[in-house]
This record gives C-alpha cells, structure tokens and sequence, in this order.
C-alpha cells in the first residue's frame, strides 16, 4: 500500500467525518477565506489581520496564526507596508503579507508580532507602520501582541498605564519607555488590549482569544486540532527557572541567527 496516500484518505476521512461533524453540530462553519479587498472582511465572523514586517520572529505570527486561522467564520489577511514576500529575523524564511496597509483600513482583531532588535526597532521607528496600528486599533475588539510586538504597540501609545507583558529581556524596556505597567503572565489582558510574553507565548494567547471569539469548547478543540499539548525535555522555559547563564546564552544564540 502507498503509506502517504493512505495517510491522506485517513486524514481526509478524519476531517469530513470527525471535525465537519463537529462542527456542524456546534453550529459552526468552517472559517472562510480573507476578502478579496484585503479588508480582512468576509463570513460571518470575525476579521483577522496580521502584520508582518522585516525581521519579524516566525513563530510569533505563524503560532497564532495556526490557532486563529480555524476558528470557525473567520477571516485572516496578513499586511504588510508592502504586498509580497518579508523576511523574517533569519533571513532564511519569508512569509508572504497579502495586502499593502494603505488596503487594510478596519479589522476586529489585530496581530503585532515581535521581532529581534534590528526588526522591532526599525518597525518602531517607521511612522506609516506606527500610525497603521493606531488607527486599526480604533475600531478592534481586540488588539493583541506577541513576544517584543508589545513594543510596537507602546510605540503607538497603546500601552501607557496598562498591564502588559512582552519577551523576558525587554520587560524594563517596556515599562521605562512605554509607561506600561509589566505584569507577569503567559498573556494579559487588560481592556481590548491583549499582550503575550515570548515567542511560542502567542499560541497560549491565541486559544484564549478563540475562546472570547467562540466560546471554551470551541477553543479547546482548536487545541486539540493543533495538538498544543507542550511537555518540553527541559524546565528552562522562563528566565527565572534558565538562570543568568543560560539568559545570555539564548541571546547569542538568537543574535548569531540573526545576522
């Protein structure tokens, strides 16, 4: 037998069968495509954009991304300063932003991931990006942020006053120039404003997100689809428990992937 063809009539047999049932008894959709205006418009439910820029981490886009992209009704559209390809903190993967943001006007969510030093403060500093993220956020139900994209959204005056958490070695950064006020947390909530902490934090965030969108069974199925059931080989997963040595290790090590 071709074990990757019966690989795909089992997992195509599992979908139609097991999760369209489900969803079907839920109610539920399946999620539709962006818009084609890049309005991140479309269904029912709700608009899903997500912004890229060059030198952003991978993971704190396409994490949440694997989650949000399920939820059922939903639309997602990833933006850009330009339409095409980005390039991400490696310089070895791209991802590709659908639209330009002069074309994305309104969303119900907004996703800012985080970037390395050179990606986050060039995003920082650029005004056309700024200025998108605090127009978009006037009219979000949430807006949200992952690992150092908490400092694109204190860029933008987003985060003065307001709990929030970011990646591990910017947390001073965040509170000293952003006046925000950092409170530990896989994320936090405060408002309409939703910040997680480092990288692979956005997925945590994302399925809390999905359930304020849906509702808890609905998230804990995402979960499941995603088969999110961490159990690392090592307990080093925050700066507390990985100690001063192992902190300066992980930032050379995502400095030297960097250049």
């Amino acid at each position: 037998m071709d074990v990757d063809g019966g690989r795909r009539v089992v997992l195509r047999a599992a979908v139609a069968g097991g999760v369209g049932t489900g969803l079907a008894a839920a109610g539920l959709a399946p999620p539709a495509a962006a818009a084609p205006d890049g309005a991140a418009s479309g269904g029912r439910g709700p608009r899903i954009a997500i912004l890229l820029y060059d030198g952003l981490t991978a993971l704190d886009a396409v994490g949440p991304y694997e989650v949000l992209c399920r939820v059922p009704d939903a639309s997602v559209v990833t933006v850009a300063k330009r339409a095409g390809p980005v390039r991400t903190d490696t310089g070895v993967l791209g991802l590709v932003a659908d639209r330009a943001l002069h074309q994305v006007r309104h969303a119900d969510v907004l996703l800012v991931p985080g970037a390395g030093d050179r990606g986050v403060i060039a995003a920082m500093e650029d005004a056309e990006t700024v200025n998108w993220v605090r127009r978009l956020h006037q009219r979000t139900t949430w807006t949200t942020s992952v690992c150092t994209g908490a400092l694109i959204l204190g860029a933008a005056g987003l985060l003065h006053g307001v709990p929030a958490t970011t990646y591990w070695a910017s947390r001073s950064y965040l509170e000293s120039t952003f006046g925000a006020i950092y409170t530990p947390g896989r994320f936090v909530e405060s408002g309409r404003i939703i910040t997680a902490a480092g990288v692979s934090a956005g997925i945590d965030m994302a399925l809390h997100l999905a359930a304020k969108l849906t509702d808890d069974r609905v998230a804990q199925a995402l979960q499941l689809a995603v088969e999110y059931d961490p159990d690392p080989p090592f307990d080093t997963g925050s700066p507390e428990k990985a100690g001063p040595q192992l902190q300066q290790l992980a930032l050379e090590l995502l400095e030297a992937a960097a250049r």
